[in-house]
């Protein structure tokens, strides 16, 4: 007990210093009524008649509307002069619009994650490939027109990086560090722990990785949860488990507090949770079987969360889970495709799949469900009654949404 209370002072502790260093850069902020700064743009969001612009420093973001012709890209660097009367404390952690009193592109050399896009970009003629394959490798926001297929295929979870492609890349990079290794450690290193030091290396690309992709949420969960099962490996603690995903939580939003906000980190701890329910009560199971349920599964199980901020609902979604398990050879094909820059080759299949018609229609989860779905889904950590629960609630709800919506 008294770990815990010291534990969660800790925490207090790192959470209150990050809070006051960012109320420190909010004060600074809007010391002046009209601030001028550098940003790079994140995204650009198409309008009929003007864009709106995502806009980023190293320590806040914002969106702002501009005139069309001035014809700015995602990467692009600008200088922005803006009124910061209206700026809560608040709005500077989620993120806010100001109306621009000037904007104008600065013209800067190529930064490597600059140049890296630009080569992805010439290895695809359409745009909706070069978003695809621009978020995949250096997370940067698809546009509009991709986030409705993808949300029409039920695949979002695909594009936003997460544990699973760090997962794959860890994966293959460990094997990889591991061939090389093997005959150096024989010859000079034989008593250090082979597995342990490749997956040591393997963490430091990964997380040089996680830098150059700017920190993004979801990644940074799989990241820290990574070095905290390192740390519970070596002390041969119990890797997976609820408790720890929760003080992965914590350690997260203690660190980065603008971060529980975000959307993506919320719905990439709410997949593992899923996976962790999945893991305690279906582990039993035949590996093929639950190799084959397991995407199903946590698919259904995620829907109702899904469904609650994104209204989309289309029967191609039921073609998530196969889609899943092919990009686990599709996504290092990719990798090495791009590296060799053929990345164009499976373009054609691609703009098929995209161009495929389902009729899309719309329902958003009723928040008094989502509290007793979420109440249930604690519940079942404890109890296997409550498990019998969820998997109902996800039966109907999931059966009402498809068929009779």
């Amino acid at each position: 007990m008294k770990f815990k209370i010291f534990t969660a002072i800790i925490f207090l502790i790192i959470f209150s210093l990050n809070i006051f260093i960012n109320y420190q850069v909010y004060n600074e902020l809007i010391k002046d009524k009209i601030v001028q700064e550098d940003f790079i743009v994140e995204n650009v969001y198409n309008k009929e008649l003007y864009d709106v612009l995502k806009l980023s420093t190293n320590e806040y973001f914002l969106f702002t509307s501009v005139d069309k012709n001035l014809n700015l890209e995602k990467l692009d660097r600008v200088k922005l002069a803006f009124i910061t009367n209206k700026i809560t404390f608040l709005d500077f952690l989620k993120g806010f619009y100001v109306q621009n009193i000037f904007i104008e592109k600065i013209e800067k050399p190529n930064s490597l994650k600059e140049d890296i896009y630009q080569n992805i970009k010439l290895q695809h003629n359409t745009s909706l490939n070069q978003d695809l394959f621009s978020a995949l490798f250096l997370a940067i926001p698809i546009s509009s027109e991709l986030r409705d297929i993808t949300n029409t295929f039920g695949i979002s979870h695909l594009l936003a990086l997460s544990g699973f492609h760090l997962g794959l890349i860890l994966f293959f990079s460990y094997w990889i560090i591991y061939a090389f290794y093997s005959p150096l450690h024989q010859k000079y290193v034989p008593y250090r722990n082979k597995k342990f030091d490749a997956l040591v290396v393997s963490g430091v690309m990964i997380f040089t990785y996680l830098i150059f992709t700017n920190v993004v949420p979801s990644l940074l969960r799989a990241f820290v949860m990574f070095v905290f099962g390192l740390y519970l490996l070596r002390n041969n603690i119990k890797i997976f488990s609820f408790l720890n995903l929760f003080l992965v939580l914590l350690i997260i939003v203690a660190l980065f507090p603008k971060y529980a906000f975000s959307i993506s980190l919320w719905f990439s701890i709410s997949g593992v949770f899923y996976i962790l329910l999945y893991v305690k009560y279906f582990s039993s199971l035949n590996k093929y079987i639950s190799f084959l349920l397991f995407n199903f599964w946590i698919f259904f199980a995620l829907n109702p969360i899904i469904l609650y901020f994104f209204d989309v609902v289309s029967y191609a979604q039921l073609f998530s889970a196969p889609i899943t398990l092919a990009f686990i050879l599709f996504y290092p094909i990719e990798i090495v495709l791009h590296l060799l820059e053929y990345g164009y080759i499976l373009d054609k299949y691609l703009l098929w799949l995209f161009e495929l018609n389902f009729e899309v229609k719309r329902y958003i989860t009723e928040f008094y469900f989502l509290m007793f779905f979420l109440i249930v889904s604690f519940w079942a950590i404890y109890k296997k009654i409550a498990f019998y629960v969820l998997n109902s609630l996800i039966v109907c709800f999931n059966i009402y949404v498809y068929l009779i919506v």
